[in-house]
C-alpha cells in the first residue's frame, strides 16, 4: 500500500490519518473494528529495524507494557514496511516486544513504502517525541541524517522539532571518549555532566575525571568547578618542589584510605605535623558500615 507524502517535521499524526484504539489480546476473539489502513500480522513476521536510533530497552518497563497489553491490548498500531519476506518496523519496536513477552500471535500495524532516510527520520522522531532515547542515541541518529542523507544541521533541526543549537549541543557529545559515552548512557553520569567534561579534551583525563564524578557523587557545578581548577592550574615553580613531594604524599594517603574505607577521605593539614582527616558518607547505612569497620579494627588490636 502506498505512503502518502507528509511532512516529517510535524509528527507522527500526520502519518496516520485516524488514530484507533485496539485490542487483540484475547485470542479467538472476533477482532474490533479497524481504520481502513490496519491489518493484523503474526508477530513472527515482524522483524525490527537494524538502523532505528534506539538500541536499549528497559525490561521492568517492558514486563510492565507487556502486563498492560495482557489486559487492554494494544492501543496504537505499529508503523511496518513490507519486504516481500517480513514486515520491518519502522515505529514501535517497544510494542512488539512487548506483545511478544505477552504471547500476542499477532499485532495491529499500519503498512507504509518509505525509503531509507523517511525511515530514519521517522523512527527518530517517535523516539524523541516518546523521550525513548539516550542522549548518544540521539546524538548518533543526528549524525546519520547529516552524514548519510546529507542534510544540513537547520533540515535536521526542522525535521525533529529542535533548535539547531539543540542539535549541535547534541552531536557534541559524540566528541566524548567512548567509555564516558558508554557512562552517559548507563546513566553513571547526566547529560550535564558530560556537556562540562568536554572542556577535558585529553581523553584519558577525560575518562579519569568522570569515574571521580561518578565515585564522588560530584554535581555538575562541583564539576565545572573542578575542570576550572585543573585549566588554571600553571606550572609550579622551582621552590615549590618540597611542597609539592608533600602534596603527593597526602593525596597517596588519601587514596590509600579512600581503599581502606570505601568513601572518600580528606586530609587537611595546618603544618607539616598537624592536620584533620575528614571522612564522607552518604547515607546512614554507610555511616554504619564504616562505624562498623572502625569497631572491627578495634577488636582486632585487643586481640
Amino acid at each position: 500500500m502506498a505512503a502518502k507524502k507528509s511532512g516529517l517535521g510535524k509528527g507522527l499524526d500526520s502519518l496516520i490519518a485516524n488514530k484507533v484504539n485496539i485490542s487483540s489480546a484475547v485470542e479467538n476473539e472476533k477482532k474490533p473494528e479497524l481504520d481502513k489502513d490496519v491489518v493484523f500480522i503474526k508477530t513472527t513476521k515482524i522483524e525490527p529495524n537494524r538502523e532505528q536510533p534506539r538500541k536499549y530497552f528497559d525490561e521492568d518497563a517492558l514486563l510492565e507494557l507487556s502486563e498492560s497489553i495482557k489486559q487492554y491490548g494494544i492501543l496504537q498500531p505499529l508503523l511496518v514496511q513490507d519486504k516481500k519476506d517480513y514486515y520491518e518496523i519502522i515505529t514501535g519496536e517497544r510494542r512488539w516486544r512487548a506483545a511478544k513477552m505477552a504471547g500476542l500471535k499477532e499485532i495491529p500495524a499500519i503498512i507504509k513504502n518509505l525509503n531509507n532516510q523517511e525511515m530514519v527520520e521517522i523512527s527518530l522522531i517517535e523516539n524523541i517525541q516518546r523521550e525513548n532515547l539516550n542522549p548518544i542515541e540521539e546524538a548518533r541518529a543526528f549524525k546519520k541524517l547529516l552524514e548519510e542523507f546529507h542534510l544540513k544541521q537547520d533540515e535536521v533541526a526542522e525535521r525533529v522539532s529542535k533548535s539547531r543549537t539543540a542539535v549541535t549541543n547534541s552531536m557534541r557529545l559524540l566528541k566524548l571518549d567512548e567509555r564516558v559515552q558508554q557512562m552517559l548512557m548507563d546513566d553513571m553520569i547526566s547529560s550535564g555532566h558530560a556537556r562540562a567534561l568536554l572542556a577535558m579534551e585529553d581523553q584519558e583525563k577525560q575518562y579519569n575525571l568522570a569515574q571521580q564524578v561518578f565515585d564522588e557523587k560530584l554535581s555538575v557545578r562541583e564539576t565545572e568547578r573542578l575542570l576550572k581548577k585543573l585549566q588554571n592550574q600553571k606550572e609550579t615553580p622551582p621552590e615549590k618542589k618540597e611542597d609539592d613531594k608533600m602534596r603527593i604524599f597526602y593525596e597517596d594517603m588519601e587514596q590509600k584510605l579512600k581503599s581502606i574505607i570505601g568513601t572518600k577521605v580528606s586530609i587537611h593539614t595546618k603544618d607539616k605535623k598537624k592536620g584533620k582527616i575528614e571522612i564522607e558518607y552518604y547515607s546512614t547505612d554507610e555511616l554504619e558500615r564504616i562505624f562498623d569497620l572502625f569497631q572491627s579494627i578495634h577488636h582486632a588490636k585487643k586481640i
